[in-house]
């Protein structure tokens, strides 16, 4: 069986119904040129069709979706193509070099859709990228061209009568399981559909209303709405005039609870939950309890979608009957208020994660902030753009931070932290914060003189104003910042510091633990081995205590430093490969590349150079989307070095770089894979040869080093 492509299309949920030709065209249209923009009215049925034509077209690499619909800062559209393309990158590179980067030698289809309100920048991204990436073709979906360079045009017209009529029988069906089209409601069909003029939005609207109404009765309905709806600017293409009028005779239909819901469920960006629902759009004329039951009849009504995830039952409106929604809402005068309840709602969904971080439920912590991030991003932009509401901006990018530096999205963190800390909120606790995790995801990042400067100026204003806790996490975060530079007696004494600190105000969480780890690093560099040991198995047991798992890792990780440093090879090997499936489960480019450098060093010592050298190839392809390579550090870099050492002298220079290219090509996923097949107790390596583990030998530590030579990371 042939495998599946890369790429993050969504599956299909119901029949696509007619578009044979089109469908046919548009292939060709690839084919032929490398970008191609599928214009026409709002729900005519671009992002299907488009959907299903990149399904088709098989590039080596995979057919890519970027929904842009929900996005409103043209500063985040690079941000959302590089979270599309599903990479991470820890650097403080821009994220248009990291794309550059990635698609230079690589023969994918990008699917741009919902670009309209941001094409100036799209289209500068877009053509940029098509310049420098000669594997690359893009399939632009809006209302509008991106008027660029080399640009297809594919006006995409209404239904044909005949697909129309298909397509409204099948929707009907879903609405109404007895449904069919005979003699007797043909005619009716015939009509509702050419009345539409083939729009599938409006068909599909139209056939949600069968659950109340037979084909007649809407045909005698739309008699009327048309009647009322006329009136539209003359400039305005007729097809803009047919759709509003579809969606406002649907709006029309509707009673006056579900028309409220309706204008109120337009705050909205991507998915929502039920409970979110009933916070911020009940009251003032919708009771709580009803809420429930007008949702439903939304959803009958097609204005509402439902989707089915591993979260449970969520919703999402078309983008196209949200933004007429949104028209009422502001109509209304409750704009501004319906945004403050949304933005309250997701400050407090953000303050649950966060303490919810520390806990058995990290994983789905994590799950629920990647489905939740267009709300919250639509909570921190209104709080950065609405008077008075920037502290509350600040909290919320703080308060973050676990999702930020935990998941793999510090470009986006340094965005909106840095966006907050611009503005003068007027609340010291919320900018300490903003201060301290901003200095931690600049750390993270290898770019020290920010990193410094926001955590020292986050340290002097918390002396100043006496926050206890401010000064514990910045001392903690200028420590980490010793410990990667190696600055080793330093970082001792600011992590002893800062976990005193923490333990007189009573914190306790993955912070104050990762703190413990870096201290128990700091120690293990410095040849006090168990006195790090004794740390990180404290951690370990309070994080198993606690069900915490992303700290957990990085104690796994100095324990198996140490148990290889003490000679104990094979349980070395079993703490790396724990932490480092860890790390990957959490999108930890930090932790899994440290993890994969170890474990070449150990692949190395059991007899296998090859393998080594495949594993530090495919590090150093990760390490450009974290930072510095292994910080620039003698002591975090020591077992690259006697890796690389050993490897070189058993397979020459030749081979050596062979096999790093190799490792290179591999990817995080394969190489992580193969990193753990080692170890994964069924006694095979990745290449179906029975795993060698190192005998100890007379003269020699476990580690295979001499007596008397440096151990990994340690200096003269």
């Amino acid at each position: 069986m042939r495998p599946l492509r890369p790429g993050n299309l969504p599956l299909e949920l119901n029949a696509f119904v007619g578009r044979t030709v089109e469908l046919a065209e548009l292939a060709a249209a690839l084919e032929a040129g490398r970008l191609v923009t599928v214009t026409g009215v709002g729900g005519v049925g671009k992002s299907r069709l488009a959907a299903r034509a990149a399904a088709a077209s098989g590039p080596r690499d995979g057919a890519w979706l970027v929904d842009l619909t929900t996005l409103r800062d043209p500063d985040l559209v690079e941000h959302a193509v590089v979270e599309a393309l599903e990479l991470t990158d820890h650097t403080s590179r821009a994220p248009r070099q990291v794309l550059l980067g990635h698609l230079a030698e690589r023969e994918l289809l990008l699917v741009v859709d919902g670009f309209e309100h941001l094409v100036d920048v799209c289209a500068s991204l877009v053509n940029d990228l098509l310049i420098h990436s000669p594997g690359l073709r893009v399939l632009a979906v809006g209302r509008r061209p991106l008027e660029t360079a080399g640009e297809q045009l594919f006006p995409l017209a209404p239904l044909p009568a005949s697909d129309a009529v298909a397509l409204f029988t099948d929707r009907a069906a879903e609405a109404l399981p007895d449904f069919a089209v005979d003699n007797a409601n043909r005619a009716d069909v015939l009509e509702v559909c050419r009345r539409l003029d083939g729009i599938p939005l409006a068909v599909e609207l139209a056939a949600g209303r069968l659950r109340a109404l037979s084909p007649g009765q809407l045909l005698t309905r739309l008699d009327d709405r048309f009647q009322l709806l006329t009136g539209a600017r003359r400039d305005v293409p007729t097809r803009h005039q047919t759709l509003r009028t579809a969606i406002g005779w649907s709006h029309e239909l509707c009673t006056p609870e579900e028309r409220l819901l309706w204008s109120r469920l337009s705050v909205f960006d991507g998915q929502f939950d039920l409970e979110a629902v009933e916070y911020i759009c009940a009251g003032g004329g919708l009771h709580a309890d009803d809420v429930l039951d007008v949702l439903g009849e939304l959803l009958a009504q097609s204005v509402v979608s439902r989707e089915d995830g591993p979260a449970g039952v969520r919703y999402r409106m078309l983008d196209t009957v949200r933004a007429y929604g949104a028209d009422w809402l502001t109509a209304a005068g409750e704009s501004t208020r319906m945004r403050r309840r949304h933005r309250d709602w997701y400050m407090g969904l953000a303050t649950w994660c966060e303490l919810d971080w520390f806990s058995p439920r990290q994983a789905q912590v994590a799950a629920l902030v990647d489905m939740e991030l267009p709300n919250l991003r639509a909570a921190l932009e209104f709080c950065l753009t609405e008077r008075d509401e920037a502290h509350l901006g600040q909290y919320l990018a703080g308060t973050l931070w676990f999702y930020w530096v935990g998941c793999g999205h510090l470009a986006e963190g340094r965005h909106w932290l840095g966006r907050a800390l611009e503005l003068d909120g007027g609340h010291e606790e919320s900018r300490l914060k903003a201060l301290w995790v901003l200095g931690y995801v600049a750390v993270l990042q290898g770019d020290t003189v920010p990193a410094l400067a926001a955590l020292h100026e986050c340290r002097d204003q918390a002396e100043h104003t006496g926050s206890a806790v401010a000064i514990a996490y910045a001392e903690h975060r200028i420590g980490c910042l010793a410990l990667v530079c190696d600055d080793i007696a330093r970082a001792q004494s600011l992590l002893r510091s800062a976990l005193d600190r923490y333990h007189e105000i009573g914190e306790l969480n993955s912070n104050v633990l990762m703190g413990q780890v870096e201290l128990g690093m700091a120690l293990a560099f410095g040849g006090e081995l168990a006195a790090a040991v004794e740390l990180c198995e404290d951690v370990r047991q309070v994080c198993e205590d606690h069900g915490e798992s992303w700290a957990l890792a990085y104690a796994l990780y100095v324990l198996g430093y140490a148990a290889w440093t003490r000679g104990e090879a094979r349980t070395a090997r079993e703490l790396l490969a724990r932490s480092l499936d860890l790390d990957h489960r959490f999108h930890d480019l930090l932790g899994a590349v440290l993890s994969l450098e170890l474990l070449a060093l150990f692949t190395a010592a059991e007899g296998d150079p090859a393998e080594a050298a495949v594993l530090q190839g495919a590090a150093a392809g990760i390490w450009p989307s974290v930072g510095l390579p292994l910080f620039g550090s003698a002591h975090f870099g020591g077992p690259h070095a006697a890796c690389e050492e050993r490897a070189r002298e058993a397979l020459g220079d030749e081979r050596y770089e062979e096999c790093l290219r190799t490792g290179a090509e591999l990817g995080l996923d394969a190489a992580v894979a193969r990193a753990l097949r080692a170890d994964d107790g069924s006694g095979t390596d990745p290449r179906n040869e029975r795993t060698r583990r190192l005998p100890r030998q007379e003269g020699r530590g476990g580690d295979g080093l001499k007596q008397g030579e440096l151990r990994p990371g340690q200096r003269a």
